[in-house]
């Protein structure tokens, strides 16, 4: 996971580095990963709470369209 990206102050500026930094770190999915290692779940927890993510999508998106049809 580790390519060995780096994070280069910038005339001084902190808060822009700082924010590059967290912005190549999501992208990276460090922070999930390091999430999803934190304890162990069994593979049927982890389909079933894909399957309620996915459910969750799909009702959200029908409410949506549902607005944009006008209903």
């Amino acid at each position: 996971m580790n390519d060995g990206t780096h994070i280069e102050v910038r005339n001084g500026d902190i808060t822009g580095a700082i924010r590059r930094f967290k912005k190549k770190v999501q992208e990276a999915g460090i922070v999930q990963e390091f999430r999803d290692r934190g304890a162990f779940e069994k593979p049927s927890i982890t389909k079933a709470k894909a399957r309620k993510a996915g459910k969750s999508r799909m009702l959200k998106n029908l409410r949506k369209r549902k607005l944009d049809l006008g209903y």
